[in-house]
């Protein structure tokens, strides 16, 4: 038996989504009376929420484990230590056997930590690896306060079964959050200082209330008083709904930006990882999107390296990217996760063969990136102010397009500011602020 922690730390990895339950992970433990650290070195209780999507994301929580539990004999304290997120779903009992953490929990149940924490307080190990779908929304505490971007989740889980991807397995099958519960969330955030929303789900655009989509539900967001902006991440091709695309031309409030992954440019690599989409068809949805709103800024995946691409058809991948010319992008080398179905095919690459082709690959979306900023220079926009940047006066906000926009105002955070955009710099924008600013 050991003392229960008073105080904790939450190290979040990976995509948004964990980001987001990282957030209400420590709400969470706040709501229980502990305080959160800025470091995990002071702190009694240390939650790593693990993400399984990034390579080798495994051995790397082993690493933090070990580093952590190093720290703690130099300092002659043992902190608690928990696992949650992926990683914890996908290799729970192993990681409880090897590493001897405390408390092992999945991301679809981590409103017991609490509960878990206790017992493992008590000198049991807390285990839990359900995934009850929706229960853990209704568990956690409402957001008193938050800054002026936050996230929402709208949607979880995955049907697609891309034969690379292992969220299916850690997430459980897609499931749509109710309606009302939604809107009223959202409201609830704007009270709490959000002037921006950004709606998440592992495919976020598969939401659905009977015959409602996720356009649908943005235009509801439309009418709440105080909220400036929304967004969304991540899409699917397969759900790219018409209403949906017809909210980009007219919902003034969702912002003109698209993240929607292709993965690969070839039909054959396509149809190899399970994807429901061709490049044709990726394409055609891209040209109504844009015959929707034509200044809009696309964000796409890719994979690298899958087994058995030739250099043919990663050429097919370099091509699309010059066809589209995205504004950012996320690129990797394919690497296996234990349990998909890719990990087991034949004709897996070389390495020296997929850093070859990521930095071609990565060299053609920096060009276009670079590109993409360049042709905003000289555009007037309004600048969502979120904090002080590291210079005396200077700010960073977000374009509609969701460059980094670095500037001097006297403005507060969460202000939207009308800026002209002066420069472009490699990773950001810099700004200088317009004639008028809105509240």
């Amino acid at each position: 038996m050991t003392a229960s922690p008073k105080t904790f730390h939450v190290k979040s990895f990976g995509c948004q989504m964990n980001v987001y339950d990282g957030e209400r992970i420590s709400e969470l433990m706040a709501a229980q009376g502990m305080t959160a650290t800025g470091e995990a070195g002071d702190a009694d209780l240390i939650v790593l929420n693990t993400c399984h999507i990034r390579e080798r994301a495994t051995e790397k929580v082993y690493s933090d484990i070990g580093r952590l539990r190093k720290h703690a004999r130099k300092q002659g304290r043992g902190p608690m230590i928990a696992i949650a997120g992926c990683v914890a779903q996908a290799q729970g009992d192993e990681i409880a056997r090897r590493a001897g953490v405390d408390v092992v929990v999945g991301p679809q149940a981590y409103h017991h930590l609490p509960a878990l924490v206790a017992r493992a307080a008590r000198g049991g190990l807390g285990i839990d690896m359900d995934m009850p779908g929706l229960a853990k929304f209704a568990a956690l505490p409402a957001r008193r306060k938050v800054g002026p971007t936050a996230f929402l989740t709208v949607q979880e889980g995955c049907d697609k079964f891309c034969t690379y991807c292992v969220v299916p397995y850690t997430r459980g099958a897609e499931i749509s959050r109710p309606w009302t519960t939604l809107v009223d969330e959202a409201k609830a955030l704007v009270d709490a200082g959000a002037r921006e929303i950004t709606l998440l789900g592992q495919n976020v655009n598969a939401w659905r209330q009977g015959d409602r989509d996720l356009g649908a539900l943005i235009r509801e967001l439309d009418h709440i008083p105080g909220l400036a902006r929304i967004r969304y991440t991540t899409s699917h091709p397969n759900d790219m709904t018409q209403g949906l695309i017809d909210a980009h031309a007219h919902v003034e409030k969702l912002m003109p930006f698209l993240h929607l992954p292709v993965q690969s440019g070839n039909d054959r690599v396509l149809k190899a990882m399970n994807r429901s989409h061709s490049r044709d068809s990726y394409l055609r949805i891209l040209d109504r999107v844009r015959a929707a709103r034509p200044d809009i800024a696309l964000s796409g995946d890719f994979i690298v390296g899958f087994p058995q691409e030739t250099e043919a058809e990663f050429a097919d991948t370099l091509s699309l990217i010059d066809a589209v010319g995205y504004a950012q992008a996320y690129s990797f080398k394919y690497s296996p996760r234990p349990g998909t179905p890719a990990a087991d095919m034949a004709g897996q690459m070389p390495a020296e063969v997929m850093d070859d082709r990521l930095q071609r690959l990565q060299a053609s979306l920096n060009r276009d990136q670079a590109a993409f900023n360049a042709a905003t220079v000289g555009r007037t926009c309004r600048v969502l102010i979120e904090r002080k940047g590291k210079l005396p006066g200077q700010l960073i906000g977000k374009s509609p397009w969701l460059q980094s926009v670095h500037l001097t105002s006297e403005a507060k955070i969460g202000a939207l500011v009308q800026v002209d955009l002066i420069r472009a710099d490699p990773n950001s924008m810099a700004g200088a602020v317009g004639m008028s600013a809105a509240a």
